[in-house]
């Protein structure tokens, strides 16, 4: 494997990425501008879509796309390109099962795929997020059903993808890169990879810590959440403006990082980490009643929003059965087009099976799937608010900032304003309740 360090210096190596995704495609783009990539997909729409010169996407634009597109991307369905590549690398989702365990079949899929075209000299690198183990204890052995020796005939490391979405001033090359191999030699390969195309690169001991790293970044996001969520619901009752507490908490300048209150965690990693862990903890004997702890209170806070529209009507004279309410911004968080794990679909089935009558928009996110079927945004704002009983603004996208309590009045039955992300300033003749906001 040696001769992949001279192929990473003179820019000779080949890289395939298995999951044109939020992680993967912004990770092909930054290494095509650099390497040949090819990037493998089984989603024939998103691959076709790619070839036809538009990203699917916000954080890759088309003229990005277009500037590397057949000259040094190549997009594709077939699996048997991936054998012409030096580096394959894996980014593809890591969701739960039903009983909110880790669901690791796409990473199984992937590394079947692999071990069907692997040969020697090539190397494997895993950046989906997942439990500390699952590089050593699943990824290798279906590598090694190709005869081929992990280490040896081939190397492996894990490297956890930090995509956020929507983050220009943090774009993949200007975030440091956590890598550690299944041993020295393939932490070296890894490492000398990434650091030719990302400013800063942190090694670790193995793959195995590295897997911990991605686990203890977005738990301790879950956990902070949390607490300030809980701390908003007792504020809630005691009349104190959450939100004002936190940034004038925020002016210490040590001891204290500002988390802010909201209708529960979105995102592909923040909602899903906490149960990867506690899976990986209980196999050894531990029950992690903080982490745990902290994901009941986020996922509560979704039913906890559905509970102010209901305490909101009634201040009208209405019931939830049968009023109509607008649910304003699918994706997960603001200002983009992702909508895995959103809140909004936990909300949306609660009203739904409160008999509330439903409609919602996002700038971003054209439809969302939910286990009452699937809704489509409505044109616009007018659309969605026109003949409303109540509005709940579950993210905080700019273009809400714009609509004003005027405007929403005059569209709405009642008007009751449900603010989750402290979208507005309470003001105008409207019913307004907020998270974190007190009565």
């Amino acid at each position: 494997m040696k001769n992949l360090l001279t192929k990473i210096k003179t820019k000779t190596a080949r890289i395939g990425i298995i999951g044109l995704g939020y992680t993967g495609l912004p990770l092909a783009i930054a290494f095509a501008k650099k390497f040949n990539v090819v990037g493998y997909d089984i989603n024939e729409k998103t691959v076709d879509y790619l070839l036809g010169g538009k990203s699917h996407i916000l954080d890759v634009g088309n003229s990005d796309l277009k500037q590397y597109l057949n000259k040094s991307f190549y997009p594709t369905t077939d699996h048997k390109e991936l054998k012409k590549w030096d580096f394959i690398i894996i980014c593809v989702p890591t969701p739960l099962t039903a009983e909110k365990e880790p669901d690791l079949r796409y990473i199984k899929s992937a590394c079947e795929t692999i071990a069907k075209i692997l040969r020697k000299g090539q190397f494997v690198i895993l950046e989906s997020t997942t439990y500390p183990g699952t590089t050593e204890e699943v990824v290798i052995p279906i590598l090694e059903r190709s005869g081929l020796k992990t280490g040896v005939d081939f190397g492996v490391a894990y490297s956890p993808e930090r995509i956020d979405p929507g983050n220009r001033e943090y774009p993949v090359e200007k975030i440091a890169k956590v890598v550690g191999g299944i041993n020295e030699e393939c932490t070296e390969i890894a490492v000398m990879l990434y650091r030719s195309i990302i400013e800063k690169v942190v090694t670790v001991r193995d793959a195995r810590t590295a897997e911990a790293v991605k686990m203890v970044e977005n738990i301790f996001r879950n956990v902070n959440i949390a607490l300030v969520n809980e701390l908003a619901l007792i504020f809630e009752k005691m009349g104190i403006d959450a939100w004002e507490v936190i940034d004038a908490a925020a002016t210490k300048p040590y001891g204290f990082m500002a988390f802010y209150p909201g209708p529960g965690v979105g995102g592909h990693c923040i909602p899903l980490d906490p149960f990867y862990m506690s899976y990986i903890a209980k196999r050894y004997g531990f029950i992690p009643r903080f982490i745990e702890t902290a994901g009941e209170i986020n996922e509560f806070m979704k039913v906890h929003v559905v509970n102010l529209v209901e305490k909101g009507l009634k201040k009208v004279g209405k019931k939830i059965r049968g009023a109509k309410v607008a649910v304003m911004g699918l994706a997960y968080k603001k200002n983009i087009d992702d909508a895995r794990e959103s809140p909004s679909i936990k909300i949306i089935e609660e009203l739904v099976n409160r008999s509330a009558e439903i409609k919602v928009y996002d700038p971003y996110v054209k439809s969302i799937k939910t286990k009452v079927g699937e809704f489509h945004s409505e044109k616009n704002v007018e659309d969605a608010l026109r003949g409303a009983d109540c509005v709940v603004f579950v993210v905080d996208h700019d273009v809400f900032r714009e609509i004003g309590m005027e405007r929403m009045k005059g569209l709405m039955k009642s008007p009751v304003v449900v603010d989750c992300k402290n979208v507005f300033d309470e003001e105008g003749e409207v019913v307004y309740l907020g998270i974190g906001k007190g009565d």
